[in-house]
């Protein structure tokens, strides 16, 4: 029941969803660094070296995690939750994969097995964070956000 049986305003409800996206950005930054950068500094190929892999680990994500965390939701308010994750969740491997060719690629230091598998573990990394992050979302940040 609304208050004096008036319905929020439906303007009014997005953006108050979308400020509390500014409050949960550098929390699931963090999450998304935290379960992200292991992966890549473990299975990114040795061509690239360890300060590099781990300089992908955070810089990869602040690329993407902002997109995906406040740019999509606004585009996407009147989307199905499922379509935004369809979305989001191929933009942030695809981007990375561009973002990461784009800087190697003059390099010279990766074939095409390691480009494949730079691209892999990227993905990897992306659906760990998506898998682990709907979990969070569903046992502890439904309830702090």
């Amino acid at each position: 029941m609304y208050l004096f049986d008036v319905p929020p305003d439906p303007v009014s409800i997005v953006a108050d969803s979308l400020a509390s996206l500014w409050y949960f950005l550098p929390v699931g930054y963090l999450a998304t660094v935290l379960i992200e950068l292991p992966l890549l500094v473990f299975l990114l190929p040795k061509e690239i070296g360890v300060r590099s892999r781990i300089a992908c680990g955070f810089w990869l994500t602040a690329c993407t995690y902002p997109i995906v965390v406040l740019v999509l939701p606004a585009l996407m308010s009147e989307f199905s939750r499922q379509s935004f994750l369809i979305v989001a969740e191929t933009f942030a491997p695809v981007a990375e994969c561009l973002l990461f060719w784009a800087v190697f690629r003059g390099a010279g230091s990766l074939d095409l097995k390691g480009w494949v598998r730079s691209f892999l573990v990227i993905l990897i990394a992306n659906l760990a964070s998506f898998g682990i992050g709907e979990m969070l979302n569903a046992w502890v940040w439904s309830r702090w956000f």
